[in-house]
């Protein structure tokens, strides 16, 4: 067992492995490959890459951009060279994939268009499509953020493209300014993600 917790990838691998046959479990309970059983999937995976992308942004927020200054300077390469590249790698695509998973749930429910329109593409308008609704644009305003400010300046901050020090500077106060704006966003997001489903079934 030891061996294998060691590993990450063959931890994930088993993990993945006892998911999908949970995930069998369900599809023979339900009676096979139909819309709900598909829904429920995307449902899985939109909440599984959310966990992680917001989970890495409330990592850089609560804990890495906090910490920094008070890590010596003959050791912060050590974060800005080998922990925040590989984070962010991780976070801008749990990102897409989150975004994703959901704009294909709501398409599979049948409401994706309602939804963006908040509600009111519907007479009378729709206070589910609505809530909801306004979700799906925090978290598309966030994926804009991740793919378009932070990681772009983050290649500048750490290096990864070519700059000066006034510029990895500048680089680096704005990606915090768009982190602690998705930071600000995610959490009347969730609020949205989590009790639409509650409150309007």
């Amino acid at each position: 067992m030891a061996g294998l917790l060691s590993n990450l990838r063959n931890t994930l691998i088993v993990s993945f492995i006892l998911a999908l046959v949970i995930v069998a479990g369900y599809y023979m309970h339900d009676g096979g490959a139909h819309q709900v059983f598909w829904q429920a999937v995307f449902r899985w995976l939109h909440v599984l890459f959310g966990i992680m992308w917001i989970g890495l942004l409330w990592y850089f927020n609560f804990v890495q951009i906090r910490k920094m200054p008070e890590i010596p300077a003959e050791l912060k390469p050590a974060v800005s060279k080998y922990i925040a590249p590989e984070a962010l790698f991780w976070f801008r695509w749990a990102a897409v994939f989150t975004v994703l998973m959901g704009l294909i749930l709501a398409y599979s429910r049948g409401y994706l268009v309602q939804a963006l329109a908040l509600g009111f593409a519907e007479t009378p308008a729709s206070p589910a499509h609505s809530f909801i609704g306004l979700g799906m644009w925090l978290g598309i305003i966030m994926l804009i953020n991740v793919w378009g400010a932070i990681w772009p300046a983050q290649k500048i901050a750490l290096g990864i493209v070519e700059a000066d020090a006034d510029a990895k500077a500048a680089a680096a106060r704005k990606a915090m300014i768009f982190s602690r704006i998705n930071t600000f966003l995610s959490v009347p997001m969730l609020v949205t993600m989590t009790m639409n489903q509650t409150v309007f079934g």
